[in-house]
């Protein structure tokens, strides 16, 4: 079970969560997958303050990640990475559970499940 974030959005990401008023080193970013979206889900990032107890907290370089069990199926497995160039910037997604995605690459569908955040067959 794994999540991977590139150098580049890991470095992104930690220089985002650095810059906000307030920081402290328990500070993470929470990644989970939402229903919305084109394709059914949705992803999802966010500062969380800590962990809540039932999430799976994960490493990368020095910036925590958080994940809630409901969007753990869904994610596990899933690169994220970082895109900056002249026609687009931003986080890219490369997520092995999804089986169709939108042209925006942030709403993918999985298997034929209905949008309920639940692991798909």
């Amino acid at each position: 079970m794994a999540i991977t974030l590139t150098e580049l959005a890991e470095l992104r990401l930690r220089t985002f969560l650095r810059g906000t008023p307030n920081y402290t080193p328990d500070r993470g970013i929470r990644l989970a997958v939402k229903d919305g979206g084109c394709n059914g889900y949705e992803y999802d990032i966010k500062i969380a303050n800590a962990p809540k107890p039932d999430d799976q907290v994960l490493e990368s370089g020095s910036l925590k990640v958080f994940v809630d069990p409901t969007s753990w199926p869904l994610l596990d497995g899933i690169v994220v990475d970082y895109i900056d160039s002249l026609l687009e910037s931003g986080f890219k997604f490369t997520n092995p559970n999804a089986t169709d995605t939108c042209s925006c690459g942030k709403s993918f569908q999985a298997g034929n499940c209905s949008p309920a955040g639940v692991p798909c067959s």
